[in-house]
């Protein structure tokens, strides 16, 4: 970890986190999570902070993922147990915030994608500032929606998280609200004020109800009603076959469902079936279960070819031309879907 790369503070009665690496939209590096994770360790047991909260040094990121390029470096070295080493400490630190019995508070004023999503989402309270913008866009690059979004994309309302989960669409503040990503909305120009509340001794739910304000515009959660209808098959192909019916119907939906189509047609089909999968399992699975869940798909997935594709693509090369393995969705045969779910054996996660 580069000194500062994350940033430890107790300041009154809070303990601080800063993510502090603005020129690579913050991500998440392998060190950075085992230092958040002693961190949070050492304040559990300190009586002196009361709350944690995190934040991220001003830039356009709360934190854009995890440290994509450096995994994939990993992979395509065939060093996989040590890519592997990273979610194997990363989702125990999903784990433990899910799980802190502090208030755990996430000031999310920028872009919050995967990794990010895992340090800020399963905190108690999620704060959007004027620049949130929250997406798990993974399908787009041969990975799955992982950091615990087995467990909280089945409970958004309605279909929203299968919708997130399939598209990728990023949700501004409005939807954020409304997908209850985010449970408060604070101006950014006053996060300053809101951080120095948050340090004294007032009880975090007192503070955030003082500067709360009104949700923005909600376009995603808008069109919940048409998006709960076409996105609730258990087959990717029958979610598709209803958004082209709604693309062709003449709708006022019917231009937002092409664009939908074409959306998810760009994505990689093993990762579509995959996170369907997760969105419909998950919600009758506990925390726990996801979780290990989730290691199981990415212990599989690290041995395959579209992550490697996908990243390729998109941040190697940025020719945005993956060529995807199977290509299509009918290629994608269902045993291969269950495999990655299949139990590890003495490689399971185990969350202490």
């Amino acid at each position: 970890m580069s000194e500062g790369d994350i940033q430890f503070e107790r300041r009154g009665a809070a303990g601080i986190v800063t993510l502090n690496r603005p020129k690579a939209l913050n991500a998440v590096t392998h060190a950075m999570v085992l230092a958040l994770r002693a961190q949070l360790h050492r304040w559990a047991d300190d009586s002196a902070v009361t709350r944690v909260v995190i934040t991220a040094a001003d830039g356009r990121a709360f934190s854009a993922g995890g440290d994509i390029r450096a995994l994939y470096d990993l992979g395509k070295a065939g060093r996989h147990d040590e890519a592997l080493q990273f979610w194997r400490d990363e989702y125990p630190l999903n784990a433990a915030i899910k799980r802190y019995r502090k208030p755990y508070i996430a000031l999310i004023d920028g872009i919050a994608m995967g990794g990010g999503v895992g340090v800020s989402v399963h905190g108690s309270h999620r704060v959007a500032g004027d620049r949130f913008s929250f997406a798990m866009p993974e399908v787009g690059i041969g990975f799955f929606p992982d950091v615990g979004a087995t467990w909280f994309l089945p409970r958004m309302p309605g279909e929203l998280g299968t919708y997130c989960a399939l598209t990728g669409e990023r949700f501004g503040i409005g939807d954020g609200i409304a997908g209850e990503i985010a449970t408060h909305r604070v101006s950014s120009a006053r996060f300053p004020a809101l951080l120095e509340g948050l340090t004294g001794t007032v009880s975090v739910d007192a503070v955030l109800s003082a500067f709360n304000e009104p949700a923005s515009e909600q376009p995603i959660a808008a069109r919940r009603a048409v998006i709960d209808r076409l996105f609730s098959g258990d087959m990717v192909e029958n979610i598709l076959a209803a958004i082209d019916r709604e693309a062709i119907s003449g709708s006022a939906d019917a231009e937002w469902a092409q664009k939908a189509a074409a959306v998810m047609r760009s994505k990689s089909p093993l990762s579509l079936k995959l996170a369907l999968a997760q969105v419909r399992r998950g919600k009758a699975w506990d925390f726990g279960t996801c979780m290990q869940m989730e290691f199981r798909i990415v212990s599989r997935v690290i041995h395959g070819n579209d992550f490697y594709e996908g990243v390729r693509a998109v941040i190697v090369d940025k020719d945005n031309n993956p060529r995807w393995r199977p290509a299509t969705l009918p290629d994608v045969d269902e045993t291969e879907v269950e495999r990655h779910f299949a139990p590890l054996g003495v490689s399971e996660l185990v969350l202490s």
